[in-house]
């Protein structure tokens, strides 16, 4: 008996060590993972995403790594919760990627790869995963109770003299006086300007992109990215980014970045070591005339966007739209190499976590391989469920058009994942029926039918409106130069359940009338942004009273809507055109918003009678433009051409 009892605390002993000697030895393994990091080291070219973050829903990271000959190199990590999954050599043996996994308890902090060569030889890059700012959940995008103002950077402001010119960069001129030259404008003067788009009504800015565009010429725009993690030295740097971000944010205003999947700028550090042979589309046909490249060796986009739908098309003709170079100064790239399109889908996510953004728009969404495009929102509204895309899709066909957008009833069985597809259809609509004399099937009614479309959308409040922008003619051209007309088009499309936008300068009736569509004119300087500007719109010296009287009237039209429950969310009722006018309704709770579009010149009495369903009868309305009030009986008497907007809202 007693020897069993020995043989007991023999083994309990025996336990007791075993277990100690487990808790030292994985406490050993933690302390070996951990290798905290005293000095920063950076041996290797390049390595993207420049960082990241803990804390993701999808655990897997890819990393590209460029530097001479590293693929003759075997990485290795140790630091707790990262791991190596597998290592992808390339064509180009001065490239690896490697795949991670970032386990859901990994903290931040910063950890070294090394990189070992065959003959013992050694490259270290110290990498750093970062803490997130906010959850994903609480990002929130831009929805139809925004208003959306967008800004060509370098036209707008020069907010900083001083990064005007980098000698460094291929294109070095400044010159204001050649529209397709950099004119100065950047971050720091959008920034020295919020409180003038805030008080316009404005609750979300979007500039075209900010990114590096180191290009022989036009480099201005923004939209021939060479390099997809670097602001533009002539635009500003990151950390002014990141305050146009927190400065909006400030304000309760958001910030949409302007991203471009489906090319890059022929000038982007890549062209010159190409990783795969298929990173860009037809690349064999630019690697075989590299010393002679031009329009005329360059195989083009056709164009055909319609490629994506049509159940009878040929596979040369797809191939064509997608698979074309937009021009020869932008590479197409291949989103069906695996490495690429994991590439781009980090990219926007790194931005979206670094600048704590409120949205994405798309360039030329129809352009890229449609399912990429379809994993790339799909993979982004995964991560952010309150997140808001917006895809460029450039049709005047509401079928093609409605085809993106998230949740359409798409025969083919296609899912976008994209909320919010541009409304070109109805900005033409608008167009054309406000400028058409009236008949059965012309003017007013354009207007009319093309609201009528909505039954095709998926959620027609998220569908993008305008009546101009950075491609397009502006407005008060395409109208005419009346400003009754503007007034008509504008109100119009700040009451119709979407999320609106207006370019920059709309508000003094900036315009392009000297060569209409010319995309330099489009894209003018603000007046007051720059130095010794005779002009200054911000403060309104020097302005007209017809354009410090357009300014008032998208100042109390914004800055009413800001608030509008009806507008936001609302039931909409509109009446057929009748007798040259035409009347929308929008209704939430008590707050009902009457939009008459009139488009007669003489003084003309309408009966009220007809409206009788809405239910205003003997209701006080107040014009949101004037203040007068209004009691709501048998008739209306409209005194000239234009736009009234009544509400209930007292």
């Amino acid at each position: 008996m007693k020897l069993l009892k020995y043989s007991h605390l023999n083994v309990l002993l025996i336990s007791v060590i075993v277990f100690l000697f487990s808790c030292q030895k994985r406490e050993q393994n933690k302390m070996e993972v951990t290798n905290e990091i005293t000095a920063v080291i950076n041996k290797i070219e390049r390595v993207e995403p420049p960082n990241w973050f803990v804390g993701f829903k999808d655990t897997s990271l890819q990393l590209l790594v460029k530097e001479n000959n590293i693929g003759d190199a075997i990485p290795s990590i140790s630091y707790e919760g990262v791991t190596i999954e597998k290592v992808h050599k390339a064509r180009s043996n001065n490239y690896l990627f490697i795949d991670l996994k970032i386990a859901s308890s990994t903290e931040a902090g910063k950890f070294n790869i090394d990189f070992t060569f065959a003959d013992g030889t050694k490259k270290t890059h110290t990498y750093e995963l970062k803490s997130r700012d906010k959850k994903s959940d609480d990002f929130i995008g831009f929805n139809s109770s925004d208003a959306i103002y967008l800004i060509t950077p370098d036209r707008f402001a020069n907010g900083d003299d001083s990064n005007n010119i980098n000698t460094a960069l291929k294109e070095t001129d400044i010159d204001r006086s050649d529209n397709y030259k950099r004119h100065g404008g950047d971050i720091q003067g959008i920034i020295n300007h919020i409180d003038y788009i805030s008080d316009l009504g404005f609750t979300t800015v979007w500039p075209t992109p900010v990114l590096l565009n180191d290009m022989a010429e036009s480099s201005y725009h923004g939209y021939a990215i060479t390099d997809y993690y670097k602001v533009d030295s002539r635009f500003g740097n990151l950390s002014e980014y990141k305050e146009l971000a927190d400065k909006l944010r400030e304000k309760d205003m958001k910030l949409i970045m302007d991203q471009v999947a489906n090319h890059c700028g022929i000038g982007h550090w890549w062209m010159e070591d190409l990783p795969f042979g298929d990173w860009l589309n037809n690349q064999k046909n630019y690697e075989d005339n590299i010393d002679n490249w031009n329009n005329e060796t360059n195989i083009g986009s056709n164009h055909r966007r319609t490629t994506n739908q049509d159940i009878y098309v040929s596979k040369a003709d797809l191939k064509g739209n997608n698979e074309g170079w937009f021009t020869p100064a932008m590479p197409d790239l291949n989103q069906r190499n695996p490495f690429l399109a994991k590439y781009i889908i980090q990219n926007s996510i790194w931005w979206i976590e670094t600048l704590g953004l409120g949205g994405i728009r798309q360039d030329t969404y129809p352009y890229p391989d449609k399912n990429f495009m379809s994993d790339w929102a799909g993979a982004i509204m995964s991560e952010y469920p309150n997140f808001s895309i917006v895809g460029e899709e450039w049709s005047y066909n509401p079928l093609i058009v409605g085809y993106w957008q998230r949740g359409a009833n798409n025969r083919d069985g296609y899912e976008s994942n994209l909320k919010s597809p541009m409304d070109f259809p109805m900005q033409k609509a608008i167009v054309e029926g406000i400028n058409e004399d009236e008949s059965w099937d012309k003017g007013l009614i354009k207007l009319y039918e093309g609201l009528a479309n909505d039954f095709h959308y998926a959620s027609p409040k998220d569908v993008f409106i305008f009546l101009d922008n950075h491609d397009k003619t502006r407005v008060f051209t395409e109208l005419w130069e009346d400003i009754s007309k503007v007034k008509m088009g504008l109100s119009y499309m700040l009451t119709l359940p979407r999320i609106p936008q207006i370019y920059y300068g709309t508000e003094i009736l900036m315009n392009d009338s000297a060569n209409p569509g010319d995309h330099g004119l489009i894209r003018s300087d603000f007046p007051g942004g720059f130095k010794d500007d005779a002009v200054n719109s911000f403060t309104g010296e020097g302005l007209n009273e017809y354009q410090k009287d357009m300014q008032s009237f998208i100042t109390k039209v914004l800055n009413y809507r800001k608030d509008s429950k009806a507008i936001h969310d609302g039931k909409t009722i509109h009446f057929a055109p009748f007798m040259g006018t035409y009347f929308l309704f929008r209704t939430k709770g008590d707050e009902t918003v009457v939009n008459i579009i009139n488009k007669n010149v003489e003084p003309i009495t309408i009966d009220l009678k007809r409206f009788i369903e809405v239910g205003l009868d003997g209701r006080t309305l107040k014009n949101i433009i004037t203040g007068d009030t209004f009691i709501w009986g048998n008739e209306i008497h409209l005194t000239e051409k234009g736009s009234v907007l009544l509400t209930t809202k007292i």
